[in-house]
């Protein structure tokens, strides 16, 4: 405590006898030094709420207030009731920011309706379109996690869901599904796209739906989006079939020879691309089935049969260069 009233002295000594230079408190707040080591970086001990030097270990101060959030959850209990006492974090994408801790329709003690009472209350303040922001942004967030996005696409996903909302765009659509095409949007913008099966494998809507709503969401916000080519998937299908690098490179560069001399007019971007990935690793030591292929592209083994007997007679033009070839040319499977 001594130490503390030096540094409350020096500092009224530097503000001048009329104390107007410089505010005492805000001072005494960014001195806290030691008095050996001043130029010492102090060490907070967030368990016993001390302020400590590292170089001589003088507690510098105590009894340090904590303003982080509850190290502790409750999330893994089997118990109903939520004991938590602290909400997420603020979300600036909802009108009411400050509602995003909840009252637990528990009652307070046996036989009191105060907590019920308290719930309901809460509830009837929550405005509707924040009841619509938060399922949405809920919905996303589950999509997210069973396609193992990261959080940046989930947080573009929900400013798109957000925008749309406010302008009224897409009134009359359900969330889920204009949730699941700004989903597939902020892929799409973020450069990590997903195919629409992919998205519908997660979502309660279907294709069609969700198409009709991704192309009123490009309308309404003039975002400008790339198209897909066939070698954007390539790295994380060829990455989930345990494929090498050389075969993915290989797998690629089918595709794109492909598309350039036109030989698979009117075929998906994904039957090519299963079709190439089934050739390059025919050529190669790792040789995968048309069902391993389509199991992980999504697209059924005839399709892929039809689209590898498009690019069969032009197998010499579609290699690489470079590529060691483990089954020759001539030698690759007819269909």
């Amino acid at each position: 405590y001594n130490f503390i009233i030096y540094v409350v002295e020096k500092d009224m000594a530097e503000a001048g006898p009329s104390g107007k230079n410089k505010p005492v408190y805000g001072a005494t707040a960014m001195s806290l030094r030691c008095p050996q080591h001043p130029d010492a970086h102090l060490i907070e001990d967030y368990h016993a709420g001390d302020m400590i030097c590292p170089d001589c270990g003088l507690v510098v101060g105590d009894r340090v207030i904590d303003v982080g959030s509850e190290w502790r959850t409750f999330s893994n209990e089997k118990s109903a009731t939520d004991r938590s006492r602290v909400g997420a974090a603020e979300n600036p994408l909802l009108d009411g920011r400050e509602l995003s801790s909840f009252i637990a329709p528990v009652p307070i003690r046996p036989g009191s309706e105060a907590g019920k009472s308290l719930s309901k209350w809460q509830k009837s303040t929550v405005s509707a379109s924040d009841k619509s922001l938060m399922n949405a942004f809920r919905e996303i967030s589950t999509m997210a996690d069973r396609l193992n996005l990261t959080r940046s696409i989930v947080d573009r996903a929900n400013a798109l869901f957000k925008e749309v909302h406010d302008e009224k765009a897409l009134k009359g659509r359900a969330n889920d599904a204009v949730a699941s095409a700004c989903l597939y949007m902020a892929c799409r913008l973020e450069e990590v796209p997903r195919s629409f099966k992919e998205i519908c494998a997660v979502s309660k809507h279907s294709k069609k739906e969700i198409g009709r709503c991704f192309k009123l969401i490009c309308r309404a916000t003039n975002k400008p989006v790339t198209g897909v080519s066939t070698t954007d998937f390539m790295s994380r299908y060829c990455a989930n079939l345990n494929l090498p690098v050389s075969v993915q490179k290989a797998a690629s560069c089918i595709a794109q020879k492909a598309v350039e001399m036109d030989l698979a007019p009117g075929r998906v971007y994904l039957s090519v691309a299963a079709a190439a990935i089934y050739m390059a690793s025919q050529a190669s030591e790792m040789k995968k089935t048309q069902k391993e292929v389509g199991d992980v592209v999504g697209v059924a083994d005839s399709t892929i049969r039809q689209s590898y007997r498009l690019l069969y007679p032009s197998r010499d033009k579609l290699f690489p260069p470079d590529f060691k070839f483990s089954t020759s040319v001539e030698e690759l499977p007819k269909h």
